[in-house]
């Protein structure tokens, strides 16, 4: 027995994407937070809610009610605006917190460069006394660029 393969014409497409915008409380339509249920979905979709019916849309349909029925019952939390304050707050403390944080690490690892950079200068000085006394001269001849240009 051979399925037809699955077809999503425009309405359903419409009634999908109103869908997804309902539950991530992003409507066009309908004003945010708007709860989502199968009028809710048309009337975000543009269309009359008649005409998501189950007869035409039944998995779309099955989808719309599992949804409600795994987040819709529970109620939204409303955050007053002093708690939402203190979580920024907090938000904040962890933030400055992590900046100092931070901060010392870039001290401490600009301390160890220093230290290091001295060294080497240290080092390169004493190789360099040790070569003068030795009467070892670098091979490095400086470059001349007129005799490159006189060949």
């Amino acid at each position: 027995m051979s399925q037809q393969p699955d077809y999503v014409g425009d309405a359903e497409m419409a009634f999908r994407d109103a869908f997804e915008r309902l539950k991530r409380s992003k409507p066009t339509r309908l004003p945010p937070g708007t709860p989502v249920t199968q009028n809710n979905v048309a009337k975000e979709a543009g269309r009359d809610p008649s005409a998501l019916r189950k007869s035409r849309y039944p998995r779309l349909i099955r989808e719309i009610q599992k949804w409600i029925e795994d987040n819709g019952s529970s109620p939204r939390k409303r955050h007053s605006s002093a708690s939402l304050i203190k979580g920024a707050r907090e938000a904040n403390r962890d933030l400055k917190a992590r900046i100092n944080e931070l901060t010392q690490q870039r001290d401490r690892a600009m301390a160890r460069l220093v230290i290091a950079e001295e060294s080497i200068l240290d080092l390169h000085r004493q190789l360099q006394d040790l070569k003068t006394r030795l009467g070892i001269s670098d091979n490095v001849l400086p470059f001349k660029a007129t005799e490159k240009a006189a060949k």
